[in-house]
């Protein structure tokens, strides 16, 4: 409380004023993030503003980290209501509010606006029974306007026929730091109503929702909470994970219950609420034994003209068991495994912290105020920025993956992740390595969540000899090594033990770690490096799902940031680099005169004279060589290659070691001009003459966008790697934050700005940047364009703040293991203000860029 009040007595006193933009402050007339005003999309400093069409496909998730979700939509509808430990991307329940005003004709209406036109089109929601969908045709407001300012939500609802003005201000808490508070599994709606007439007026909020946790044949239940109800489902010993209760409330003292909709046929339930709510008929009902379909809570009130209120809706969770089990237990374990229930199915971390909806409601309900002013600290504190808007705007937009169902945290506390959301089901399990290469948000915002990955790599993901299995377990446990490593994901790995180490300032973290990630590197260089070469040319297993054969630039500058990183360990632990500090310098070498092309890095194709088998005969996911495939193979090298292609994150490992605080030790002016050459060759403004066999969804059409691969000048391949065609927003935000840390910051924006046109809400959601699945965690990326514009990096072992700006003043925010806040620069110095917890600084290291 005390660095709270010395930020806000420094605000007031305007010492940075000049600097600092007000929070969230649109302006109706500024232009969007490519320089063009765009009808219903208007960009202010805290982010864009959608109205029209582009409200389409808006929808903002809410709820816990790793604790499960539902969105809010652009219109104020729910949606994605994914509360059960897993994805239900098009699970609409039918829940709403409703304003009913007394005395007045068609008072009553849905507090939501339009409904998307692309939900009148099929029978998603036919109504009968069940739990979804139904509410579209009830009356509702005219119009709406969306705005966002993570993780806070506020929607405008228009109509000139009511004499009520009214807002939804939707959030969820979100403080770096307290990754236990965030994950908490609760959501609060603000609902706003304010008397634009000239007479008083008297009305009736009230919350509406059928019984949507229902499943099965399990007995269900609406039960009471104060000034509430709880939507129930029992669970069973055959299906203890359809256990699960749901509950709305508020903190509004005579809030009448309806426990009990009209229990009959087709659509009698939801008919008789709404005859109730536009009759004003509608009174508390106690709750019945069983077959409710569904509950509403009514808060009545009365404004005078030009009087405000504010109702305060509760929501939260409780779904405790799951028959979420993932990966192959090592035999040596799987006895103890079965001993142990908590090592047989996924069990949420909520639900060791509270044993039941009760418990979490009563949480929810006496740390409100406190959670949401700590949330709106971080919130100001992010908004509080002079950088680009496009780049706050892809890096808040992104953040709301933290929120989606790609996250699970288990029981002990520990992070496990998908790479994305399916419609219903998790894309691609395991905290996949080599995707959260890329994601740079969770060890700045939550470093404690982050560690507990490094750690599950290098326990129960490494065995003996450092095979690293690139897709952990879920519950957590020792794995079986039946498949490649992944060169980027092993490697990645020990820059980013470098990086959390670097964050986190805990020596005894790394020197407890430090003999399993020698023992890594060691793997890595026996089966990929055999010769010693300080090369990578062994086939290497990679994101790209398939094997690279002989020396790329993308795996080598891997290698180099992963024997940077090892040598940096171990000299602060006084042990023996020598080995690692050879291999560093033969393999700089090599990458720099071999693999570099005069413009860009490149792949040398090779397959013959190396210890692994034939690529006819080798273990992959591409699937066995047809007849024709060997033909090919003896006339271009194995299938999915790149070779003489100009790969957009071709020197990634490169970026990575710049991200998790390492110097690159590859030539500052060959990677530059690499990065330049992705910007010249691979960012399109238009696909439409672009031919993609692939995935096109991501891009295509009239949509600008960066490919992953070209060939501008020779050598393209008949099957290069799988995705070569595709556009992929983590790789666009990697590639951008790149070339800004080499000084190209316009062509950084350029980028950003053609990713984010995209996502205008129009055709694709702006806060679901999907790749393999919704939510995609590559994404994360676009946190690391904080650190290529501003250069900010907090070192917690020596206690030192660097910063090297490549856009002259600046205001950012920054997040360390122990406080959150801003770095004001000015004049070639440095100055924090901390808005939460502490951040010690002993040394300020100031580049001159």
């Amino acid at each position: 409380m005390a660095n709270r009040r010395s930020f806000l007595k420094k605000m007031s006193a305007g010492s940075i004023a000049a600097l600092v933009t007000p929070v969230l402050q649109p302006q109706p007339e500024s232009l969007s993030s490519s320089g063009e005003k765009k009808q219903g999309l208007l960009a202010g400093k805290g982010g864009r503003v959608y109205r029209g069409t582009h409200l389409n496909r808006i929808a903002f998730p809410l709820g816990g980290t790793g604790a499960g979700m539902f969105c809010i939509e652009g219109t104020g509808a729910i949606s994605h209501m994914s509360v059960r430990n897993n994805p239900e991307m098009f699970f609409e329940p039918a829940m709403f509010a409703a304003l009913s005003i007394k005395n007045m004709a068609n008072g009553t209406r849905v507090l939501e606006g339009p409904v998307p036109l692309w939900k009148k089109f099929g029978q998603r929601d036919a109504g009968l029974g069940g739990t979804g969908g139904a509410t579209w045709g009830l009356r509702r407001f005219k119009d709406a306007a969306f705005e966002a300012q993570f993780p806070f939500a506020t929607i405008s609802l228009l109509d000139d026929s009511l004499p009520l003005k009214a807002t939804i201000k939707a959030w969820s808490p979100f403080i770096p730091g307290d990754e236990d508070q965030s994950g908490m599994p609760i959501v609060g709606l603000e609902y706003s109503f304010e008397n634009t007439s000239k007479t008083s007026v008297e009305a009736t909020f009230s919350y509406n929702s059928r019984n949507f946790m229902h499943q099965g044949e399990v007995v269900n239940a609406i039960k009471p909470i104060k000034n509430g109800f709880i939507l129930s489902s029992s669970g069973s010993e055959k299906f203890p994970e359809r256990q699960g209760d749901f509950a709305i409330f508020t903190d509004t003292s005579g809030t009448l219950v309806d426990h009990c909709w009209f229990r009959g046929g087709w659509f009698d339930g939801l008919t008789m609420i709404w005859n109730k709510l536009e009759s004003g008929t509608a009174s508390a009902n106690p709750p019945v034994e069983k077959d409710a379909p569904g509950a509403s809570l009514l808060v009545p009130f009365s404004l005078k003209p030009g009087e405000k209120k504010v109702i305060k809706l509760f929501m939260c969770w409780y779904v405790p068991h799951t028959k979420l089990q993932f990966g192959e237990v090592d035999s040596q374990f799987k006895e103890q495994i079965e001993k142990d229930p908590l090592l047989q199915y996924h069990k949420p971390w909520y639900s060791s912290r509270v044993s039941n909806i009760n418990e979490v409601a009563d949480f929810w309900r006496s740390h409100y105020e406190e959670l949401h002013q700590k949330t709106q600290l971080f919130t100001k504190a992010f908004y509080n920025s002079t950088l680009p808007p496009e780049v706050i705007d892809a890096v808040a937009a992104n953040l709301t993956i933290l929120k989606s169902p790609t996250v699970l945290r288990q029981h002990d506390g520990r992070l496990w992740t998908w790479e994305g959301c399916g419609d219903n089901w998790g894309s691609c399990h395991g905290s996949c390595t080599h995707v959260w290469n890329y994601a740079q948000a969770v060890p700045h915002l939550f470093p404690v969540l982050e560690r507990s990955l490094r750690e599950t790599e290098f326990n129960e993901n490494q065995n003996a000899d450092g095979h690293q299995v690139f897709r952990a377990n879920l519950p957590i446990s020792p794995t079986t090594h039946h498949f490649h490593s992944a060169a980027d994901g092993q490697l990645g790995g020990i820059m980013k033990v470098y990086r959390d180490w670097r964050i986190s300032g805990d020596d005894q973290w790394i020197r407890n770690l430090y003999p399993k990630v020698k023992k890594s590197l060691d793997y890595c260089i026996k089966t990929w490096d055999p010769n010693r070469k300080g090369v990578i040319e062994e086939p290497h297993h990679n994101t790209y799902d398939i094997e690279f054969w002989g020396p790329t630039g993308f795996a080598n500058t891997f290698y180099l940031g992963a024997l940077n990183a090892i040598i940096n360990i171990g000299k602060h632990l006084e042990e023996d680099v020598a080995t690692y500090e050879k291999l560093l310098k033969d393999g700089k070498s090599y990458l720099e005169t071999k693999l570099f092309n005069g413009e860009y890095f490149v792949q040398d194709i090779q397959y013959e004279n190396l210890k692994a088998a034939n690529p006819a005969t080798a273990q992959s996911f591409g699937g066995a060589y047809s007849e024709e495939a060997i033909a090919l193979l003896k006339k271009e090298g194995p299938k999915y290659q790149y070779g003489k292609g100009c790969l957009s994150d071709g020197v990634l490992g490169s970026w990575l070691a710049v991200m998790c605080g390492l110097e690159d030790v590859v030539d500052a002016s060959r990677i530059t001009s690499h990065l330049r050459s992705v910007h010249r060759y691979n960012l399109k403004k238009s696909l439409v003459d672009h031919s993609n066999p692939q995935r096109p969804g991501f891009a295509l059409g009239s949509d600008g966008g960066l490919l992953l691969c070209t060939w501008p000048k020779e050598g393209k391949l008949s099957l290069p790697f799988v995705y070569s065609n595709e556009v992929w927003t983590g790789i666009e935000y990697q590639a951008a934050s790149h070339l800004m840390t080499m000084g190209e910051v316009q062509k950084g924006l350029d980028i950003v700005g053609a990713c984010r046109a995209r996502y205008d809400g129009s055709v694709r959601n702006p806060f679901n940047e999907y790749e393999c699945g919704h939510w995609y965690a590559r994404a994360l990326s676009s946190y690391g364009l904080l650190q290529g514009l501003t250069g900010v990096r907090y070192d917690a072992v020596t206690k030192t703040l660097t910063v090297d700006s490549k856009v002259g003043d600046f205001v950012s925010f920054i997040a360390t293991a122990t406080g959150f806040g801003n770095v004001v620069y000015k004049n070639k110095k440095a100055v924090v203000n901390v808005v939460q917890g502490q951040i010690a600084v002993d040394k300020f290291v100031v580049k001159n860029s």
